[in-house]
């Protein structure tokens, strides 16, 4: 096990003080630099900076960032919900680095789907029966992992296998 232990810090919005959400910080105890190029090829990094090493997920409208003394989790809703993320990417962490052998390590970012690609296979109708507020805003959480082609309630069949099909090409299955 590569990551054992770490020292959770919540973090208010300052910049916002009335915002609804906080940042978690975990400062490491063991240094993980050596597990995040594997770490982004397991998990597809949106971003990836090989020095120092650096790779950032965006899932569900959060941001994960993961160096070597330290992961960041931004926009979470409370000490509990970043426990539980910080845990799930621990594990992440020490998979990825226990299973190294079978993985070849990644130095790029992902490819991941454009919201333009999304917004053009959307009806446009801004009905909000999916509780976007637009169509805009509804292409922006798909393109954040948030919602899918299966969320959109203005979608014909043909309309969401097109956009299944084109997000499946960001997918390890696609």
């Amino acid at each position: 096990m590569l990551l054992k232990s770490y020292r959770l810090e919540v973090v208010n919005n300052h910049c916002m003080p009335s915002a609804m959400t906080v940042n978690c910080i975990a400062r490491l105890d063991q240094d993980v630099g050596g597990a995040i190029p594997y770490l982004n090829a397991v998990l597809g990094g949106d971003q990836f900076t090989p020095d120092p090493p650096t790779v950032t997920f965006q899932t569900e409208g959060k941001l994960i960032s993961v160096q070597e003394r330290m992961i960041t989790v931004n926009a979470v809703q409370d000490e509990a919900q970043g426990r539980k993320i910080i845990a799930w990417i621990q594990r992440e962490i020490n998979d990825a680095w226990e299973n190294r052998a079978n993985i070849d390590p990644s130095y790029t970012k992902a490819e991941r789907p454009q919201l333009v690609e999304i917004l053009k296979r959307l009806p446009k109708t801004n009905c909000k029966k999916c509780k976007a507020p637009t169509c805009m805003v509804f292409a922006t959480w798909v393109v954040q992992g948030v919602k899918d082609e299966t969320d959109c309630p203005e979608l014909d069949d043909a309309g969401k296998k097109a956009l299944h099909d084109y997000l499946a090409r960001f997918t390890a299955d696609g």
